[in-house]
């Protein structure tokens, strides 16, 4: 069960991707979520349709997009890599990917959590003075942890196993853009290689099972004590 360092590098880099993917896309689910959850606006089931959208296409597809929009000739690719931002073939492209990915996962489960807050509750703190910022800081935004880091962890799961998207964007590079998902890919493709594979296998079982498990402590110790306020 010893890792090579090249299966050491995949699964440092594959969790380094998640975490930064997760942590990007977190003020941008949230935001989302309590828009969908409470707002009413022109083109609502459209966005929410727009956003949910990488759940049902092919992963591939997704890739595809982004290489269209960030690639280095890219319709926003090519301006931004005169800025010296470059996504493609860098794991920060798969970063991206990871991120587009995991996004329907974080802004459903939200959602959901921002649709369960009894909205009078919203109304009281506007009563007591509170502007719509302070309400949502100090009310709905407490009240809806649980579902964010639900929401979070399903999005760094995600994230984590994510193969079509990213190889599809930033391709299989050892050391930059190579993370367990394409190892594991490398692997099974060479005589000699299934050991390897099993063994990233079983590590990328433990990391998710392991994120899981603790989602669900943090989880239920914030319900109970959003219970006890």
């Amino acid at each position: 069960m010893l890792l090579s360092p090249a299966e050491w590098t995949a699964v440092l880099l594959s969790l380094r991707i998640a975490v930064v993917a997760t942590l990007a896309s977190l003020p941008f689910g949230i935001f989302a979520a309590y828009a969908l959850a409470r707002w009413n606006f022109a083109g609502k089931t459209l966005l929410a349709a727009i956003l949910y959208l990488p759940l049902v296409v092919p992963p591939v597809v997704t890739g595809y997009v982004l290489l269209i929009a960030f690639g280095r000739r890219g319709i926003f690719g090519s301006a931004l890599a005169e800025l010296g931002i470059v996504f493609s073939f860098r794991w920060t492209g798969a970063a991206l990917a990871c991120a587009v990915m995991g996004f329907p996962l974080m802004v459903r489960a939200m959602r959901l959590s921002f649709e369960a807050i009894d909205p009078q509750l919203e109304k009281a703190a506007g009563t007591l003075g509170a502007n719509r910022f302070f309400t949502f800081l100090l009310v709905s935004l407490p009240l809806a942890v649980p579902g964010i880091i639900a929401g979070a962890t399903l999005a760094f799961a995600r994230a984590l196993g994510e193969f079509g998207a990213t190889i599809t964007f930033v391709a299989n590079i050892p050391g930059e853009t190579q993370t367990i998902a394409s190892a594991i890919y490398t692997f099974i493709q060479v005589p000699g290689g299934d050991p390897a594979a099993l063994r990233l296998t079983l590590i990328s079982i433990v990391i998710a099972l392991a994120a899981v498990i603790i989602s669900e402590i943090i989880q239920r110790r914030g319900e109970r004590r959003l219970s006890r306020s």
